[in-house]
């Protein structure tokens, strides 16, 4: 990158700055830039950490036909990321209907989308694969990169023992080998793997980034999260305690060069050494994250709900008097003292604007903009 590029940069980012100071103060919204849309509670792991599969298998998910509807309305003409989750989406006989959808929609509603990540525990190869090479078409035909994300939580029978599944590595494990095949001919494909960490796994967590590694896969590597709001795991608190060891175990693994470009990696060695976490947050400014009933939330760990997107529009939600005082109080919720969620902070850096200048000035220009580029943030900025 240019140094000319570099410097209007960093003016769009004190811009940045100054504007998220007055939403904050206000309480306005700004422009929807990212979106996690839960396409189903549907699950066949039964993971430690999370609850979403006890969700009772008579709530629908919503039909393909209604998340095109919403994605069609005119909040979110300035989509640049869109985030696709379960509970388990290749359950959903219809998801490469609904991606296509997605992809025409580029052209039509959603001019400034740039990719689309998908979630998966990868436990249905076949449909992984053959799913993911039709949508991946759809989606380079469209413009648009297709991010697959495998749920991988160690290498063998501790990834089984977490998951709760049977041959449950082994099938995983034949899923990455099938993505990392087809990346040869589909460019468009990115593939990366999300570990949470747990007590059962925190020796497992160099095997996982050696083996991402040598594959050529970003990884995700954060501590579970302990929520009323998403997972709905509080009654696992205890079973999902860290030991001093554990933590310490981790404090050297987030310690070692492999992160030097990961603002994450910064945030969760403050939050291990001493239980608390604080990092700017945009969750209900630029983005949100909405669950298979069309229950949309500012954030997905934090149980305030802003209403159904069924019964009132996007547009209308975000700017309603429930969703401001959420803004002007986020940061101060007890969930965002502990927040170790990756994501979240990703959309937030470009959006906040001074976080983002410290880490350069922290960081250096070279490295930087490395990790500019390897978080994908220009479509942000």
């Amino acid at each position: 990158m240019p140094f000319l590029t570099t410097h209007r940069l960093v003016s769009r980012l004190i811009i940045n700055g100054l504007k998220y100071r007055f939403h904050r103060l206000s309480g306005f919204s700004g422009v929807i830039e990212a979106l996690s849309i839960e396409v189903t509670h549907r699950c066949m792991a039964r993971c430690l950490m999370c609850n979403i599969w006890r969700i009772p298998a008579h709530v629908p998910d919503l039909p393909v036909d209604d998340w095109l509807m919403l994605l069609g309305q005119p909040a979110f003409r300035r989509l640049k990321e869109l985030d696709v989750t379960g509970g388990e989406p290749f359950l959903r006989e219809d998801l490469t209907s609904l991606m296509r959808g997605v992809s025409e929609l580029k052209a039509a509603r959603l001019n400034e989308l740039r990719s689309v990540a998908l979630t998966t525990n990868g436990f249905l190869t076949d449909k992984v694969l053959s799913g993911t090479s039709r949508i991946a078409q759809d989606m380079k035909e469209a413009g648009l990169d297709l991010v697959v994300v495998l749920a991988m939580d160690g290498i063998g029978e501790v990834h089984d023992r977490i998951r709760n599944v049977k041959n449950g590595w082994k099938k995983l494990a034949a899923t990455i080998d099938g993505l990392i095949e087809l990346r040869r001919t589909c460019d468009n494909i990115i593939i990366g793997l999300k570990t949470t960490v747990l007590p059962l796994n925190v020796d497992e967590l160099n095997g996982v980034a050696q083996f991402a590694a040598e594959r050529g896969l970003f990884t995700i590597i954060s501590p579970c999260i302990i929520t009323g709001g998403r997972y709905a795991n509080e009654d696992l608190r205890e079973n999902l305690q860290f030991s001093r060891e554990d933590v310490q175990k981790m404090i050297r693994f987030f310690e070692s060069p492999a992160f030097q470009w990961s603002y994450h990696r910064r945030g969760l060695l403050d939050f291990l050494k001493t239980g608390t976490i604080s990092k700017p947050c945009s969750a209900g400014f630029n983005y949100l994250f909405i669950r298979s009933t069309g229950d949309v939330y500012p954030c997905p760990l934090i149980k305030d709900k802003l209403g159904n997107f069924m019964d009132t529009s996007i547009g209308a939600l975000i700017e309603s008097r429930p969703a401001r005082r959420f803004r002007r109080r986020i940061g101060q919720f007890e969930a965002c003292t502990s927040c170790t969620e990756p994501g979240l902070e990703r959309y937030a850096l470009p959006f906040e604007g001074f976080s983002y200048l410290k880490l350069l000035l922290a960081l250096g220009r070279k490295d930087f903009l490395a990790f500019h580029a390897h978080a994908g943030l220009d479509k942000y900025v």
